[in-house]
Parts: structure tokens; sequence; C-alpha cells
């Protein structure tokens, strides 16, 4: 499995929007690409924080050399009008390949 991270700072305010939009996108990146999902997280300052997982890292960079593009662009608009920040380029913090995998996956 493969991971890639990224951050966002969002515009006050529009934190719902911001949600709403990723997790749609998501979605989208999921049927179109092939990615397993992603979780979102927000660290003490405030940042959106990403956590993608993909079944390799050939998937991912596929996905990222077309800039994750997916059919709806209402929702794509709601997602960049959210943003006020992202790493230079756009590109992940992190990108990894994962070694040993203890996440329970479900309490079932």
């Amino acid at each position: 499995m493969f991971i890639a991270v990224y951050w966002w700072r969002v515009h006050p305010g529009k934190e719902e929007q911001f949600r709403a939009a990723w997790r749609k996108g998501t979605d989208l990146i999921r049927e179109k690409y092939g990615s397993y999902g992603s979780r979102l997280h927000r660290d003490a300052d405030g940042r959106f924080v990403g956590y993608a997982e993909w079944p390799d890292e050939a998937t991912w960079r596929a996905a990222f050399d077309r800039k994750m593009v997916y059919d709806d662009p209402e929702t794509r608009a709601a997602f960049v009008d959210a943003v006020a920040e992202v790493p230079p380029d756009a590109d992940p913090i992190f990108t990894m390949t994962v070694t040993d995998d203890l996440l329970l996956r479900s309490r079932g």
C-alpha cells in the first residue's frame, strides 16, 4: 500500500464547505483513479491534513500526474474556493510505502 499526505489551510468560515467538497472529491477520486480513500484530520493550528491510501505508488502517480481531475466542476470549485493555502506546487508533504499496518478497519 502507498500513502500520500497533503495539507490545506482553509478560509475562516469555509471549513464545512471544504469538508463537504473534500468528502465528495475523495469519493470521485476513488471511483476514477482507484484510490482506497482518505482520512481528513485537523491539527492544533487549524490546518487540515489528508492521509490518502493507494494500492501502490504507480496508481497514485498516474492520478497525481493527471492532477486527480474528476468530472464534477461544482465540487472542485467549492474545494478551491474554500482553500486559502497549500504547500508549493500542491505537492504532498509525504509519500510513503506501508511496511507494517496495525490499524483496525472495524471493531466487529
